[in-house]
C-alpha cells in the first residue's frame, strides 16, 4: 500500500491495474500528491511483487481467480468508510480493473467523485447508478468490446462524463508499449480539473 500524506483535507484512493502497485501506479500517486491530495493506493492483489507486463495473462488470471471484482469492491467500500472520516473530500481514481472496481463503488454516498481509465468491464455493471460525478476515459478501441457502444450506454446519465482519446488500453502508462503521451497528458489535465472542481 502506498500512503502519501500531505495533511490535506482531500484524499484520493488510487486503484491499480491487474499488474498491481507498479512503477506506473507509484508515478500516478506521486503526481496526484503534488496537487495537494493525500493519496492511498491499496494492494488489491495481496502479493508483495507486482506482475511484469510480459505476464499479462497470469496477472489477469490472478486478479479474476484470486481477487475478483466483488471482493475488491467490498474491500474498497470498507476502506472508503474508514478513510472518509478524516477528510472533507474523497475521490477514487482507477485504472483498468481498478476503474471497474471504482465504478462498482459509485453507489456509495461517501465519495465525492470517481475517475476511471479504460474500465472495460464497466460494461458488465451498467445497472449501477452513480451517486457522484464520474469521469471515464476510454481509448479509441478495445480488443474485447465496442467502446462506442459502451459510451452510448453511459450517455444518458448526466453525472457521467466520458472522454475517448487516441490510443489503446494502457495509453496513460509511460512504461507500456501502448503509451500515448498526448492522450496521457490530456487525460491527466482533465482529471485534475475534475478533482479540483468537485
Amino acid at each position: 500500500m502506498i500512503n502519501l500524506n500531505r495533511d490535506s483535507d482531500s484524499a484520493i484512493i488510487v486503484l491499480h491495474e491487474i499488474y498491481g502497485v507498479n512503477q506506473h501506479m507509484k508515478g500516478i500517486c506521486q503526481s496526484l500528491s503534488e496537487y495537494n491530495f493525500d493519496v492511498f493506493c491499496p494492494n488489491l492483489l495481496e502479493r508483495s511483487d507486482p506482475f511484469d507486463y510480459s505476464d499479462e495473462e497470469a496477472a489477469y488470471r490472478h486478479f479474476m481467480n484470486q481477487v475478483g471484482f466483488d471482493h475488491a469492491s467490498a474491500k474498497i467500500k470498507t476502506m472508503v468508510r474508514n478513510v472518509r472520516e478524516n477528510y472533507q473530500r474523497l475521490f477514487i481514481v482507477g485504472f483498468s480493473v481498478g476503474a471497474t472496481v471504482a465504478w462498482m463503488c459509485s453507489e456509495e454516498e461517501n465519495i465525492d467523485g470517481i475517475v476511471g481509465y479504460y474500465g472495460s468491464r464497466i460494461r458488465d455493471y451498467l445497472g449501477m447508478t452513480p451517486q457522484m460525478p464520474v469521469m471515464l476515459f476510454f481509448p479509441e478501441e478495445e480488443k474485447s468490446f465496442n467502446v462506442n457502444r459502451l459510451i452510448s450506454a453511459l450517455a444518458n446519465n448526466k453525472k457521467i462524463k466520458t472522454h475517448q482519446l487516441v490510443g489503446q488500453h494502457g495509453f496513460s502508462d509511460p512504461y507500456s508499449l501502448k503509451y500515448n503521451e498526448q492522450s496521457s497528458q490530456t487525460a491527466f489535465r482533465e482529471m485534475i480539473k475534475f478533482l479540483k472542481g468537485h
